[in-house]
């Protein structure tokens, strides 16, 4: 059944305030493990979440494949008389149509890039075990509401995620990357990546403990500003978890970091929310100070502020919430060799083991894969080691900024150099 159906059905039952959310997605993954081609799938999904207003009582319920649509009417009837009254935020009439042409990839050229990537690594490194996950996606989400709202949107997508992994005697090395692209799939640039990422690790070095300057790649930089993000949600500000909530106009980070959300960039580029809201460039933080929050319709409502479109659902069955669309980071000036040579002695630290921060900032990281800088230069892997701080203090000590940018998922952020942190050795 279509949104639209579903929507005239639930009207024809007398019911005024309806929305309908569809998501149809079909996919073709193909895996490859232990240097070789395991498994070749298709996948298809279609989802359906309706939400109502029924005697100002609010109810969502969800569906996937074939559904009775008086039944799920019914039973989203029969859970909004057990909610308290709510106002109704639906936006009014409104016509957003992203089509996109879709056509099935060649699956035997992808199984041929991804054999042909695989050659290349256990070539130079003949010891490795190297797993390899591509997947090609077309997904269509449609909104539509009484109030004549239609939004419509379908999205393609490459992805690939590429692991190496190696083991000496007693020691374990696990390198990770990924790559998702609208357009077509290029392995190279990941693979050439972890080969580096190889060369440095091929010898284990020594670290002092103590404080020391701490270069993260964009890998597990991402780590920090995912708190960044939590603190420039609106909902936070309203219940006033934030530390920001009385921070607007104030220095909150290094007066060298500019933040904002860019939906319009590929490859995530996002035109409207889940409430059907078009997306907006926001500039978030100018020179380390706080400028604006994100919200969807109610917290913009209750804060008294101008809705910046992000209100967004973490799965199908979930009321909107804000969230960011493509959290992107100024570059700086420096190379991420310039980056090495002038944090001097230090650490690089590229994946991290565990949870991030919390709200409050403070973290202690055990450090997947890091490694140990000297006068300039890098020596080795570092194994045993931990960091320990607090996300905003570390962000007003940042120094230095790369050119290095590349998107970690939907954040699009350089490498930045830290002036100091504290580092635990076992």
């Amino acid at each position: 059944m279509l949104a639209e159906e579903l929507l005239a059905l639930t009207l024809k039952k007398g019911i005024n305030d309806v929305e309908v959310y569809q998501v149809n997605s079909y996919s073709r993954p193909l895996s490859f493990e232990a240097n070789r081609l395991k498994q070749i799938e298709s996948s298809q999904t279609t989802g359906i979440a309706l939400r109502l207003w029924h005697n100002s009582r609010p109810a969502l319920v969800v569906a996937y494949g074939d559904f009775n649509a008086d039944d799920l009417i019914t039973k989203a009837m029969t859970i909004s008389a057990l909610n308290e009254p709510e106002e109704c935020l639906l936006n009014h009439e409104a016509k957003l149509i992203y089509p996109n042409s879709t056509s099935e990839p060649d699956v035997q050229s992808l199984i041929t890039q991804g054999k042909s990537s695989i050659e290349h690594i256990t070539e130079k490194y003949p010891d490795v075990i190297v797993s390899l996950d591509i997947e090609w996606e077309t997904e269509t989400t449609t909104l539509v509401n009484s109030r004549g709202l239609y939004c419509q949107q379908t999205d393609n997508s490459y992805s690939a995620s590429l692991g190496v992994e190696l083991v000496r005697d007693e020691d374990f090395l696990g390198i990770y990357d990924g790559v998702y692209s609208h357009q077509f799939l290029d392995l190279m640039p990941m693979m050439e990546t972890i080969m580096q990422k190889l060369q440095w690790a091929q010898k284990n070095a020594t670290l002092p403990k103590g404080k020391m300057p701490v270069l993260f790649t964009p890998n597990a930089v991402v780590t920090l500003w995912e708190t960044v993000s939590e603190a420039l949600n609106g909902k936070k500000i309203l219940d006033k978890s934030s530390p920001w909530s009385q921070s607007l106009e104030k220095q909150v980070i290094s007066p060298c970091l500019n933040v904002s959300q860019q939906p319009n960039l590929q490859p995530y580029n996002c035109p409207f929310d889940d409430e059907g809201t078009i997306t907006q460039s926001l500039n978030l933080i100018d020179k380390g100070i706080l400028k604006n929050f994100y919200t969807d319709k109610k917290t913009a409502k209750k804060l008294n502020i101008p809705n910046t479109g992000n209100g967004f659902r973490p799965s199908l069955g979930s009321y909107p919430t804000p969230d960011l669309v493509n959290l992107v980071i100024d570059k700086g000036n420096f190379s991420f060799q310039e980056l090495i040579k002038n944090m001097g002695d230090g650490i690089i630290i590229d994946q991290i083991l565990g949870e991030g921060a919390d709200i409050s900032g403070d973290f202690s990281f055990n450090i997947d894969l890091g490694y140990r800088v000297k006068q300039g230069e890098i020596i080795g892997r570092v194994k045993d080691t931990m960091t320990a701080g607090n996300v905003y203090q570390a962000l007003l000590n940042v120094s230095l900024l790369g050119l290095d940018r590349v998107w970690s998922g939907s954040c699009y952020t350089p490498s930045i150099v830290i002036d100091s942190l504290s580092v635990i050795t076992e």
